[in-house]
Order: C-alpha cells, then structure tokens, then sequence
C-alpha cells in the first residue's frame, strides 16, 4: 500500500521501473568512465576541448548502448511472439489428444456394455 490514497502498489511494475533506473544509471556511469579514459588519451588538448571530447564520447556511448537494448527487447518480444504462438499449439493439440483419447475410452466401454 502506498501512503498516498491507500492504493496497492504493483510490485514488479515497481521492481521492473526501478531496476531500469539502476540500469540506466549503470550505463551512464560506465559512458562517463569510457569517455574519460579516452579523453585522457588527448594530453595535448586544452582541458575544456578535453570535457568536450568526453561529453560527447559519452553521448554516443549511451546512443549506442540505448539502440542495443532496443533491438534486444525487440528481438525478446519476437521470441516471447513465437514461444507463446508455439505453446497454443501444443495446448491445443494437447486437449485434441485428451478428448480423443476420452472419446476413444468411452466407445470402448460402449462396446464392452453392449456385447457384454
């Protein structure tokens, strides 16, 4: 519960926003640590043409890292597509054996009753 208005808090939506926060201030850490080291590398540069170079190193660093995790959740939301398409199938087939092996059960005791 929230103390705001008593409303329930969905735990994993939480969990999911917090956890992309964490990720999201992982990967600009880790632009900035990159971008520093190569900037270091410039010693012949003025310091504010330096920042500049590691600023937008770390610009380019985070796009790059942003437009990877796009395509991984796309190609997650691909596959999670096709295991959910598969699963139908197998449940479906699944319950098409059940009842014909019911209906197949149920003939057989039909014929046992009659003959018998």
């Amino acid at each position: 519960m929230t103390a705001m208005e008593g409303l329930p808090v969905d735990l994993r939506a939480f969990h999911n926003e917090v956890e992309g926060h964490l990720l999201a201030a992982a990967a600009r850490e880790e632009a900035r640590t990159a971008a520093a080291r190569f900037a270091a590398g410039f010693d012949r540069l003025p310091e504010a043409e330096r920042a500049e170079v590691a600023r937008r190193f770390a610009a380019e660093h985070l796009a790059l890292s942003r437009a990877s995790w796009q395509r991984t959740a796309r190609r997650a939301e691909e596959l999670r597509a096709e295991y959910e398409a598969v699963h139908r199938r197998l449940r479906a087939w699944l319950l098409a054996g059940v009842l014909l092996g019911v209906a197949l059960l149920v003939a057989v005791d039909l014929v046992v009753l009659v003959w018998a």
